[in-house]
């Protein structure tokens, strides 16, 4: 299976039978399957949503947006119960505001997630963490 590591931007080959193990970058030796959200930029973005084995859950959101502060703790409560399963991560929309546009969010907190190289669901607006789990597992 192909993970992008969610620190250094490197793709890594891990053999499905290694995804209990905690496996780590061959670069930079970060886990690959960190229990709680990331924060990326867009170009590891981009090539994560492209090419990773697993889907990826991502939280768009902006520090001065108060639903996407109030979310963040139930986002990465969520996260803790896909370990191996999928990976969550974070883009901040102002620091990336490129990255908001190209994926075409119109408000924040929008999750969407991505599987098989493509974009498979899409949710806006704050939920709490029983939600976004059921959400991200549909």
């Amino acid at each position: 299976m192909k993970l992008t590591c969610l620190a250094c931007g490197q793709a890594n080959r891990v053999p499905d039978d290694a995804l209990g193990r905690g496996p780590k970058c061959a670069v930079c030796g970060a886990g690959l399957l960190p229990d709680h959200p990331v924060e990326v930029d867009a170009a590891t973005l981009d090539k994560a949503a492209r090419g990773d084995g697993l889907p990826l859950i991502v939280d768009f959101w902006a520090p001065w947006c108060g639903p996407c502060r109030s979310m963040a703790p139930e986002f990465a409560k969520a996260a803790q119960g896909f370990a191996g399963r999928a990976r969550f991560v974070k883009l901040n929309t102002e620091a990336e505001p490129a990255a908001g546009a190209r994926h075409n969010i119109r408000a924040i907190p929008t999750m969407v997630k991505f599987a098989g190289g493509r974009e498979v669901a899409r949710q806006s607006g704050a939920m709490p963490a029983r939600a976004i789990a059921d959400w991200a597992a549909g």
